[in-house]
């Protein structure tokens, strides 16, 4: 018998969790980047499909795939479903406070969840202007706090899972 206490998740979490919108690979994605861990199972591949119109660029299609909790699952798949059909300059400004409020609220240990998808996005925003080298006025050239939280989530996964197996491995 488990002594787990079930996290209070949010029925949107739940529903998201159960029934993901825009999963998947993209065959034709402009642009494809991650954020997160295998090591830890949390990790978030975004799919962007992109077009010029009228000189901005739209995202047209978003999918992902999600090797994680609940909470990583919804994270993605909202955010997938809120940056469709809209400009890279406006969805930049999304955070993962904005995913987490979109989602009900997610429990503190689960913030990670929302970060990860925000840094999924803004890689593949980057990635995608790098690709047809341009750099954007509104994209700062410097990693903003959102970028940093990721790599710092990844550094910290990486670290924790190490010295677990580093403990494991002299058992």
């Amino acid at each position: 018998m488990s002594t787990r206490i079930p996290l209070p998740y949010s029925p949107i979490v739940l529903e998201l969790f159960k029934n993901p919108r825009n999963f998947g690979p993209m065959e034709d994605a402009s642009v494809v980047e991650s954020a997160g861990s295998p090591a830890c199972g949390d990790l978030i591949k975004l799919y962007l499909k992109i077009r010029r119109v009228n000189g901005e660029d739209i995202i047209e299609k978003a999918t992902f795939e999600s090797y994680g909790c609940a909470a990583n699952i919804a994270a993605a798949s909202i955010l997938t479903e809120i940056i469709t059909g809209k400009s890279l300059r406006e969805v930049w400004s999304i955070s993962w406070k904005d995913l987490s409020d979109k989602l009900g609220g997610l429990p503190p240990i689960k913030y990670h969840c929302s970060i990860l998808a925000v840094g999924a996005l803004k890689r593949a925003i980057r990635a995608y202007y790098r690709k047809i080298g341009e750099h954007p006025d509104w994209q700062p050239k410097e990693l903003t706090i959102d970028e940093k939280q990721v790599l710092e989530e990844e550094e910290m996964i990486n670290r924790y899972y190490s010295t677990f197996r580093a403990i494991a491995i002299k058992k």
